[in-house]
């Protein structure tokens, strides 16, 4: 599944992608409960598939098996005209074109990036290759939503790019066995590390340069690991426009996604929720000559296969 959340008034909802269309989850899993449970068909919606990413991610596979069910029985009647109406009407299906898609996991109790994770990188950079993984976290006020501009900051004309692959825990713990970490992830997303690397390098710790306000393009869907398969077998791709900037695979990680999923729960509970972005390979701005750094007016495209496309444009800060 292409499991999204998405504003709606003051709301945030999560749903799932079907071609143009994009159904509400909780909704479309309401009309199936109204035949069964018909005066409890909202409360026990709400319970199996909250509207909220992070709590819809702690129910774990009961809750997946009900998006699964919602789904279905949401494109079984795309078809019929008389059945869309009526999940149009009951809200339990939109057009893609008339919502507003938020960062697939807006609310993360964590977010851990890892440095210098492609060899490639670490040496365009001037670094040697790490023999563990160099994590830094980014806030989660940092994460924008597919479409949404990435704010050039007034204090940096260092604005560069990094595309990542995102993995999504959704089964917590706290010192996963590297053979069942896999296990643990609820699915991957699209990332974009936009880095200030003027301030990244002013000291050894990382943080200001990498958690300016937007400057962490997630998405535009979680899409879930069963569809995904191989999280190590990925073509990765970021495009300015026309031109591409950075082209390799996940096969090239340094630490993969199982052995980081692995070594970050050595020290840190994971929660349902939790980002992990995964590095970036060589092609970055700053590693070029001249360097190339993102200039106001372009459009960033990270494109991962099995995975997504997520396209934002870049802003001026005013």
């Amino acid at each position: 599944m292409k499991l999204v959340s998405y504003r709606h008034g003051e709301q945030t909802r999560i749903g799932a992608v079907s071609g143009n269309w994009l159904v509400d989850l909780n909704r479309a899993y309401r009309e199936i409960l109204k035949r069964k449970h018909p005066r409890r068909a909202m409360e026990l919606a709400n319970c199996w598939i909250p509207g909220d990413m992070t709590r819809f991610l702690e129910g774990g596979d009961e809750a997946l098996g009900a998006a699964r069910a919602a789904l279905e029985f949401a494109e079984e009647r795309l078809a019929s005209q008389r059945d869309l109406e009526g999940l149009r009407k009951a809200g339990a299906v939109r057009s893609l074109s008339e919502v507003r898609l938020a960062p697939p996991a807006p609310q993360p109790g964590k977010i851990v990036c890892i440095g210098k994770n492609y060899a490639d990188h670490a040496r365009e950079l001037g670094g040697e290759t790490p023999s563990l993984p160099e994590l830094f976290v980014r806030f989660a006020s940092t994460l924008v939503a597919p479409g949404e501009p990435i704010l050039k900051p007034l204090a940096t004309d260092m604005w560069d790019y990094e595309a990542e692959l995102a993995v999504v825990i959704g089964k917590g713990g706290r010192r996963i066995p590297r053979e069942k970490a896999l296990s643990h992830v609820a699915g991957y997303s699209c990332f974009n590390d936009v880095s200030a690397r003027d301030f990244q390098k002013r000291i050894t710790q990382w943080t200001a340069g990498k958690n300016f306000d937007s400057s962490g393009p997630m998405g535009p869907y979680l899409t879930t690991a069963d569809e995904v398969g191989d999280p190590q077998c990925l073509d990765i791709r970021l495009t300015i426009g026309a031109q591409a900037m950075q082209v390799s695979n996940t096969r090239h990680m340094i630490f993969p996604v199982d052995f980081l999923v692995a070594h970050i729960s050595e020290f840190a509970t994971l929660a349902p929720g939790d980002i992990i972005a995964t590095g970036t390979p060589g092609g970055v701005g700053m590693g070029r000559k001249p360097p190339r750094y993102l200039k106001p007016g372009e459009t960033v495209c990270v494109e991962i296969e099995r995975v997504g496309r997520l396209e934002n444009p870049v802003v001026a800060e005013q």
